[in-house]
């Protein structure tokens, strides 16, 4: 059998998980933890494993190789911290934590204890993205000029759970939320990094204490600007990145098509589907487990998301552009 491996939350995110992993033989799901006793039996129950509701009895008592960890933002430290300390690998979903110093923690913890942390960024590991990226990085269309980024959904509906609108749970709205897929997909795509941000936030929703849109400018070290823009009131859902360069352009629409300019109009490009994007988010965490490459999804890579997103929070309080601090971005693995 594979590698052994345990989920610690049973929330709708976790059935990708499983059904990711029900068909690789590399890993053996053995057991799934959450507080909330009828949902985590109904998930066990359907995939065949063992029900906790508590993660540190579950790991305790499973002894797992790695586990999953889809949890509130605000808990990612503990468990990240814990389940290292404990022998496991670990895949955790992003945000990362909820600021720098909680990701500090959590590095520090893994190059102490040896373990391994793969940051399940999923941006990189959709259809279209990865063809967007290979165009990008074909250098057909030239220097980058520019990127934009616009993510318009409604944020603050009845079904999302209550903790993603308390900033101390959350660590903020739709711009620690969804933000922080537009800025994994800028630096991933682009291959630039962020070094100063320039942010505007307002706060109008019907629930909780967090921003209901933000609009950023940020700057990077490849010479190109960007920008982002989220709205999560009233209106039509939109999911699109457009890149400019000096001989073209690309539309991007995750989750919905790919287009490049020839000729003045925008031509649709195809791609192959392949494995599933979480398939493939396994395949890199077992990749990290067996040879120590986080590839883009180390835990130093997904802090650099964490550190832009507080950047920008902080801009917008003080009316300013500011620069983001330095980090390495190395794994440290």
């Amino acid at each position: 059998m594979g590698y052994r491996i345990a989920l610690i939350g049973a929330g709708i995110i976790s059935q990708s998980h499983l059904d990711a992993l029900r068909g690789m033989e590399a890993f053996e799901p053995v057991a799934i933890a959450d507080i909330q006793e009828e949902r985590v039996k109904e998930q066990a129950a359907k995939y065949g494993l063992r029900p906790y509701t508590d993660y540190r009895e579950m790991v305790r008592a499973e002894k797992p190789d790695a586990v999953a960890v889809s949890l509130p933002h605000f808990l990612h430290k503990e468990a990240a911290i814990w389940c290292l300390e404990e022998g496991c690998h670990v895949l955790l979903e992003k945000p990362m934590a909820l600021n720098r110093e909680e990701c500090d923690a959590i590095l520090e913890a893994e190059e102490r204890t040896g373990r391994r942390l793969l940051v399940g960024h999923t941006q990189h590991f959709i259809p279209e993205n990865r063809k967007a990226k290979e165009l990008i990085e074909s250098g057909t269309l030239g220097e980058l000029v520019m990127v934009q980024d616009i993510r318009h959904v409604r944020y603050f509906t009845e079904q999302r759970p209550a903790w993603f609108l308390e900033k101390a749970k959350s660590g903020g709205g739709i711009l620690m939320n969804l933000g922080s897929h537009s800025v994994d997909k800028l630096q991933w795509l682009t291959g630039a990094r962020v070094t100063s941000v320039k942010a505007h936030v307002t706060h109008h929703g019907s629930r909780g204490d967090v921003e209901g849109s933000a609009l950023a400018y940020l700057q990077t070290d490849r010479g190109f600007a960007a920008t982002i823009s989220l709205s999560g009131y009233e209106g039509v859902p939109i999911n699109e990145t457009h890149l400019l360069f000096t001989k073209g352009m690309i539309k991007l629409q995750t989750r919905g098509g790919l287009w490049i300019s020839e000729e003045g109009r925008f031509r649709e490009v195809g791609w192959e589907t392949g494995k599933a994007p979480f398939v493939l988010q396994y395949e890199a965490f077992l990749r990290l487990m067996e040879t120590g490459d986080a590839g883009d999804c180390s835990g130093a890579y997904a802090r650099s998301i964490v550190s832009i997103i507080e950047t920008a929070y902080a801009s917008a309080e003080a009316g300013e552009e500011l620069p983001v601090p330095e980090q390495p971005m190395r794994s440290s693995c």
